[in-house]
């Protein structure tokens, strides 16, 4: 790794994050870059009604005010280069807004835009050629809200050439904001396919901050500093290798354990990660402790670009709202089931004698119950919970009516019933994905800076991959040669999940290369669907991961409809690794009898 390093900073890791971030970068981590990542599906859709009601809004305004305006004259200073997508569904606004905040505290940064990723101007073409949703193939909805291609990072390295100071895009992949640098620093080109899926690998593990230095982590208790939580930061190396490390005296944790959650989080097959500028191959990938709080990441591979983008668009779908209370005392699970389907059944009969339909779709989650746990739940004795009621209909009127009657339930049903949180509640929009690809050529990409455009070259190999998958072999299955024990996969494992639209993601990572057959033998795709069948409607795909001794599980349709779509308590599938340590895997007996090496693990073993 000898040469020229560039060290590249994340400071935000989601709209809404904590300025605190950027400023640590800025003042304690000595980069070259400070990235921050704003973009969700959801987050397009929330900044498309900004824009709607106001035509200088829809880009993340806390980038502008609370980030750049306090930071721009240190930045200016320490010549760091700012990369973001806060630009939203309008980057030009946000640049307007930048420069402004700019002249006022008497810096002089350029700013650059990247342009082309807004294609609902181009709806009525796609809805002519027959576009369905890429994952359940439902047709085109007659109205949509926002409509975005995910571009790549060659747009972001040309603005960084032409000398922009700050590069503001729209939806750009999320990684691309660390890409698009490296590409600059290091000239690579459209075809250097291991180091596009090396600085892609190196954008993945930066752009949601803590959570690859020990924030989320399964082993808690290992991480130090949560109040001071040190946002990561990648020394990066022209042949694709980095490092991941944090700010010196910041909290958290860098170890190969804690990067490699990063790693699996969000990622569908880890040998086919198709992103706008290279389909990556990260199933080799390496991990090395080379210090404290200093992890080497290294083996990642490539292959050429598919011909289309991924856009995302979303729509609106009626109303959803929701309520919860507490229940406190015994029978309490039992109490709030009744007192969920009681209010329910009484709001149902009231907006139908109000000539409304029934409602769309109900939820009853009780809370402290383990109800996220389905048939292996365990507390259906607790004393104490707290029951969430949320429902969807078509008409915002309806829910009203839903909203006025919930809190008759405290004079009429379960005893113990207090802590209605927040008052009646306001119905919401829902908003849901649909996703598809659009061919590149298509789609003209620009740069805007300094009152000029600049194109951008398009890259679609002669020769594309259309054999996206790569298939691995399994590895072994181990056989049993004597009596067996289960113990909860938590002992032999750690692991993260997320969302991808409505599929839940959960990576599983053995402690030791020699559990992984263990895990592999009772962690079928049937079996974890079996554990999940309380949540999913559809199936579960299990991937190798040999590089990190592992697997990564895809839920279908695990998630009610995912982000503001889903009734669910967990919509974007947080708590769906912590649900999955406690599936039991089946290990050798000795394992856990006095002496073996999980032997404290005998106490918690499942029956």
């Amino acid at each position: 790794m000898a040469g020229k390093a560039v060290r590249i900073g994340c400071g935000a890791g989601f709209w809404g994050d904590s300025p605190e971030g950027a400023a640590q970068i800025v003042r304690s981590g000595k980069v070259d870059y400070l990235v921050m990542d704003y973009l969700a599906e959801i987050t397009m859709s929330i900044l498309t009604r900004m824009k709607d009601k106001r035509a200088d809004l829809g880009y993340a305004i806390d980038f502008v005010t609370a980030v750049m305006k306090p930071l721009a004259q240190e930045i200016a200073q320490k010549n760091i280069r700012v990369v973001t997508n806060a630009g939203g569904v309008n980057p030009e606004a946000c640049r307007d807004a930048l420069l402004a905040v700019f002249k006022e505290v008497g810096v002089d940064l350029k700013v650059a835009v990247v342009m082309g990723d807004d294609l609902s101007d181009y709806v009525h073409r796609y809805r002519e050629q027959g576009v369905r949703e890429m994952f359940s193939g439902a047709p085109m909805p007659e109205r949509l809200a926002s409509v975005s291609a995910y571009l790549g990072a060659f747009p972001i390295a040309a603005a960084l050439n032409a000398g922009a100071d700050i590069v503001i895009t729209g939806r750009a992949v999320d990684s691309a904001v660390v890409l698009g640098p490296l590409i600059h620093e290091f000239g690579w080109t459209p075809s250097d396919y291991d180091k596009l899926s090396a600085g892609s690998l190196a954008g993945h593990l930066l752009e949601c901050g803590p959570q690859v230095t020990g924030g989320i982590f399964t082993d808690w208790n290992d991480v130090s500093g949560w109040d001071d939580m040190g946002y990561p930061i990648a020394e990066c190396h022209a042949d694709g290798s980095f490092i991941v490390t944090k700010p010196d005296n910041t909290g958290g944790l860098v170890s190969p354990a804690s990067v490699a959650e990063q790693v699996v989080y969000e990622v569908g097959d880890p040998a086919c990660y198709i992103l706008p500028d290279v389909i990556a191959d990260w199933t080799a990938i390496r991990l090395e402790q080379i210090g404290p709080d200093r992890v080497k990441v290294s083996g990642a591979k490539g292959r050429p670009p598919t011909d289309s983008y991924k856009v995302s668009a979303t729509y609106a779908d009626g109303y959803r709202a929701f309520v919860t209370m507490a229940i406190i005392g015994r029978d309490a699970a039992a109490k709030a089931q009744a007192t969920g389907e009681a209010i329910l059944k009484r709001a149902n009969r009231l907006i139908t004698k109000a000539d409304f339909p029934e409602f769309s779709e109900t939820s009853v989650e009780i809370l402290g119950s383990e109800a996220n746990y389905g048939a292996n739940a365990r507390r259906a004795d607790t004393r104490e919970v707290i029951l969430k009621i949320a429902v969807r209909h078509p008409v915002k009127d309806a829910l009203k009516i839903f909203a006025r009657e919930i809190f008759q339930s405290a004079t009429s049903m379960a005893q113990g019933l207090t802590g209605f949180a927040g008052g009646r509640p306001e119905p919401q929009p829902v908003i849901r994905l649909f996703s598809f690809t659009a061919a590149k050529h298509d789609i003209p990409v620009t740069v805007a800076f300094e009152g000029r455009t600049i194109e951008v070259p398009l890259h679609v190999p002669n020769e594309v991959d259309r054999d996206e998958a790569r298939a691995i072999t399994p590895g072994p299955v181990a056989v049993p040669a004597g009596p067996l024990a289960a113990i909860p996969l938590i002992a032999l494992a750690h692991g993260r999940s997320g969302d991808k639209g409505d599929i839940g993601n959960i990576g599983i990572l053995a402690r030791k290369p020699e559990y992984l057959p263990w895990i592999r033998r009772s962690a079928t795709p049937d079996a974890v669907r079996g554990y999940f069948a309380h949540f999913l409607k559809g199936s579960v795909d299990r991937f190798e991961w040999p590089g990190l001794n592992g697997f990564n599980f895809l839920l279908h349709q695990g998630l009610g409809g995912g982000g503001i779509a889903s009734l669910r308590h967990d919509p974007q599938g947080k708590a769906l690794a912590g649900i999955m340590m406690d599936f039991p895997v089946e290990v050798p007996v000795e394992w856990v009898s006095p002496g073996g090496e999980l032997e404290d693990w005998q106490k918690e073993a499942i029956p």
